[in-house]
């Protein structure tokens, strides 16, 4: 007779594999190559056991949002074999920057230079530098972390130089919107403003498109991302503290 861990095992393993065949399919769809697109799973809310089920079956990147949660996930987590890859995915203040340089190995929404230049100080010499994407508010949205798309080339050019830190890209969460060829759109303005910073600065590690989500990583994909961050589709649902 089955456990119940036993049977939330599966129903990860079956999550997991679920999504990833979305990817796969989305990435035919799209004409692109199978394999292009990284999954990366976002276990906010969820337990470090949850987090050890998925690794079990295979994935290894995961993203946190709060900062402080992810850190003690790492911890718990870092027996792991193979080593597990955090994504720091939620907003950072001044006051946290230190916990992700110590802790994480990506960092997705940096939108300012004084939030750069505390994680490039504060990365221990003793770790790789830390991997960065710019968050950009690609839709505008007024109450939205990101910076704008118009300033992006100046940040990045300012990031680039920082000796602790990569920076590998673009990141962005827009704001939901109905129908494929609507979301494509929006994702294809994302796209087309990382070509123009690759092309610009001709940064050798700058690969990164990180767009996409359990509702619309189809178009995502469909429009160039790399890097798709699925948490609901794998863990469930969430239950939040009132």
């Amino acid at each position: 007779m089955s456990t119940p861990e036993h049977d939330l095992s599966n129903i990860l393993r079956d999550n997991l594999l679920a999504v990833q065949a979305r990817v796969a399919s989305a990435c035919v769809a799209s004409g692109r190559v199978a394999g292009c697109v990284q999954l990366l799973a976002v276990s906010k809310t969820f337990s470090a056991d949850d987090v050890r089920q998925v690794a079990a079956c295979g994935q290894h990147d995961f993203g946190e949002n709060y900062i402080q949660e992810g850190v003690d996930k790492i911890i718990a987590s870092q027996d792991s074999q193979p080593a597990l890859v955090w994504h720091c995915i939620g907003p950072m203040q001044s006051n946290k920057t230190k916990l992700v340089a110590e802790h994480f190995d990506w960092a997705h929404t940096v939108d300012r230079l004084k939030i750069a230049q505390r994680l490039s100080d504060q990365r221990p010499a003793h770790l790789a530098p830390l991997n960065v994407c710019l968050q950009v508010n690609i839709d505008g949205g007024e109450t939205k972390s990101g910076i704008a798309s118009a300033d992006v080339l100046a940040l990045a050019a300012e990031v680039a130089r920082l000796p602790r830190l990569v920076l590998r890209g673009l990141m962005t969460i827009p704001d939901p919107v109905n129908g494929f060829d609507a979301q494509v759109a929006v994702h294809a303005k994302t796209r087309a403003l990382f070509d123009d910073v690759k092309a610009a600065l001709n940064l050798p590690h700058f690969d990164t498109l990180s767009m996409g989500m359990t509702g619309d990583l189809e178009a995502a994909v469909h429009a160039g991302s790399t890097m798709v961050r699925v948490g609901t589709a794998i863990f469930g649902g969430r239950a939040y503290p009132v």
